[in-house]
């Protein structure tokens, strides 16, 4: 019995393997990141069609999380500062996965732009533990893109 091409092409070493996932703030690349989401979801409305529901999609929202492995203050002091100036700061992300075991070599690159924060964590520790600082953000979907996509 054969195996089907695209189980051999397709075999676990082509998963994706976060440990290949970088992620740049404001085009400084974020050395320390320990992980990364950042989604878009469709909030919607019920439609009565007959007597069937349905549903409309009505707003598109854009938010996300990263966590570093803390090493050097990253912009905290400046966005603190920001926020108690009274202005809202807005940012650029960018991750992309670029595993060299992926098919055929490609990469996967995201751009999100008019990010904002939603908190910032000014200093929090564990003994015993190495320090980390989680980041949630919001982003309009319309700012998002694929820069790159694995086929």
């Amino acid at each position: 019995m054969s195996r089907n091409k695209e189980d051999v092409k397709y075999r676990g070493r082509r998963r994706w393997n976060g440990s290949h996932g970088h992620l740049w703030w404001d085009g400084e690349l974020i050395f320390e990141i320990a992980k990364y989401e950042c989604k878009v979801t469709a909030e919607r409305e019920d439609v009565i069609v007959g007597n069937s529901k349905d549903s409309k999609i009505v707003v598109l929202a854009g938010e996300g999380n990263f966590t570093i492995k803390s090493v050097i203050n990253r912009n905290l002091n400046k966005m603190l500062e920001a926020w108690k100036a009274g202005t809202d700061p807005r940012s650029t992300l960018v991750a992309d996965i670029d595993d060299p075991d992926a098919v055929d070599g490609q990469a996967e690159r995201v751009s999100v732009d008019n990010v904002w924060f939603n908190e910032i964590t000014l200093m929090a520790f564990e003994k015993g533990k190495v320090v980390e600082k989680d980041f949630t953000f919001g982003f309009t979907p319309e700012d998002a893109t694929f820069i790159e996509t694995i086929e």
